[in-house]
């Protein structure tokens, strides 16, 4: 979806415009929480009356009493998705408004694979909050950037001494519009964390990520040590990485929070009606709920802050998630990466007191379309650059019955590793799958490294929202046919790889 880029003109007097001589802000600040691996189904409130009866999924029996009380003042959408469930890309479509293809991460980063991440040139969400005058921060994990030998305390080497190299330092010159930085690659010990700041120091705090990354957002909301301009509005993003794996003892959360579901039984930690409770995984439940509950004590501290400096009124907070977790759904192993509800279905919650009434929506948000959206809210439609290919969807947060055309599809996509230079290093990507997810459908095709078909997953969401029945093909053979073409249009629009290449023609009619 092309636009006119309008950020010279219309940006380069923002902080002038923004507020008066010695005066406070009149544009309202941004809050955006993102824990990596929350599955929309993990939220209190669907086991609730006034929500329980909008999805058709039973909910988690998670504690979430702050994430209960947010949603009972928030939009709370019911189908936002994760259209590639995967951590790295869906935070270039996060940050930059583009799906894979365009953002430059079309596979989770790391050095093996150094054409996938964020490149410098591209216009991100901080760059254009920071250019109409925003101050910026960044706390927690990245994931979008790739692994150089940049260590600020070892120059010449990585950060960390594995193979493959998955953490990493981002430079001043690649954080996008982010004045405050607290932040680092991607690290999966969760009581051993670890963070570089705006001056590239290390901190190792030797504290549960998330309860220290609260305490730090709160301190920036508070300013506590003046590292932003409080003259100015803020814009700042918390990724949090719990509950994202490993979830399977008491080095991965909190102990109070697992004392909230230690005793009780597989069978009443895993409700729902696809879930295997004989997978070994399933001992995971109780340490993946407890990340949960400790996630939503996170989030009630930053709450907090903003409550006790006047805040509130004036603040946009957003409760999202990068992808699902499939907690033994389909049999399967893998928490992401694939086609299922638990996967691809995030939590999106949006709070702006006056601005939005409170209620749940159906609205099938994707990734790409969050960055329009969040700078659609903050007023900054027009500083929405020409590269993003999502929808700003702003209007129909601020009014359910706004004129806006709303999305009756989401794509879904997998790539996988491509050609590989002798030494190991991925050159490209192979587009592995491609699929579509209506209210009613969900349907992924994928193929082998000839452009063959090899599998298809196509589930009637309405009858089957478990996805335990593969529908034959042949027995609903147009409605397979009508979602291949609604499918390939959508490729065509996003100039897809599957649409450049020609994949599967014969059903796509690109």
């Amino acid at each position: 979806m092309k636009r006119t880029n309008l950020l010279i003109n219309t940006l380069s007097l923002a902080p002038q415009m923004l507020f008066a001589a010695g005066g406070p802000t009149t544009q309202p600040n941004v809050v955006y929480v993102f824990p990596d691996q929350f599955r929309n189904c993990a939220l209190g409130i669907w086991s609730a009356p006034g929500y329980a009866e909008q999805v058709k999924f039973k909910g988690d029996p998670t504690v979430t009493p702050h994430l209960d009380q947010f949603a009972r003042e928030s939009i709370v959408l019911t189908s936002a998705q994760s259209n590639f469930p995967l951590s790295s890309p869906h935070r270039g479509s996060l940050l930059t408004g583009m799906y894979p293809n365009k953002s430059g991460v079309s596979l989770n980063c790391n050095n093996l694979r150094p054409f996938s991440y964020i490149r410098p040139e591209t216009t991100c969400i901080g760059d254009v909050f920071r250019q109409a005058g925003y101050d910026c921060g960044y706390i927690g994990k990245l994931h979008a950037d790739r692994p150089e030998k940049n260590d600020p305390a070892n120059p010449g080497h990585y950060v960390e001494n594995t193979n493959p190299v998955w953490d990493a330092y981002t430079p001043a010159e690649r954080r996008h519009g982010f004045n405050y930085w607290y932040s680092y690659g991607t690290f999966d010990e969760h009581k051993n964390p670890h963070y570089w700041d705006t001056a590239g120091q290390k901190h190792e705090p030797h504290e549960w990520s998330p309860l220290y990354e609260a305490q730090v957002a709160a301190d920036y909301i508070r300013n506590v040590h003046q590292v932003r301009d409080a003259k100015r509005p803020f814009f700042l993003m918390v990724a949090m990485n719990p509950p994202h794996s490993p979830y399977r003892s008491l080095n991965d959360c909190m102990e109070e929070d697992y004392n909230i579901y230690k005793d009780r039984s597989i069978d009443s930690l895993l409700v729902r009606d696809n879930a295997n409770r004989t997978m070994d995984k399933a001992r995971s439940a109780a340490f993946y709920f407890a990340s949960v509950t400790g996630v939503d004590r996170a989030f009630g501290q930053i709450l907090d802050a903003l409550k006790e400096m006047g805040l509130e009124d004036n603040t946009i907070v957003v409760f999202a998630s990068d992808h699902g977790e499939t907690m033994c759904s389909q049999g399967v192993d893998d928490p992401k990466n694939s086609p299922y509800t638990e996967a691809m279905n995030i939590p999106f919650m949006v709070r702006y007191p006056g601005k939005i009434t409170p209620r749940v929506d159906s609205l099938m948000l994707s990734s790409p379309d969050i960055m329009p959206t969040v700078l659609g809210m903050a007023g900054l439609k027009k500083g929405i650059p020409a590269s993003v290919q999502g929808h700003d969807y702003s209007a129909l947060f601020e009014n359910a019955k706004a004129r806006v055309r709303r999305p009756d599809a989401a794509l879904y996509i997998q790539n996988m590793d491509g050609n590989k230079s002798a030494d190991g290093i991925v050159q490209d990507y192979f587009p592995s799958s491609r699929g579509i997810k209506t209210s009613h459908y969900t349907l992924a095709l994928y193929i082998n490294r000839k452009g063959k078909l090899v599998k298809t997953l196509f589930f009637d969401d309405w009858t089957d929202p478990y996805q335990q029945h593969n529908i034959p093909v042949e027995s609903r053979k147009a409605e397979y046919r009508r979602l291949c073409r609604k499918m390939g249009k959508m490729l065509r629009e996003i100039e897809d790889p599957w649409f450049k290449n020609k994949t599967l023609k014969e059903l796509m009619a690109y």
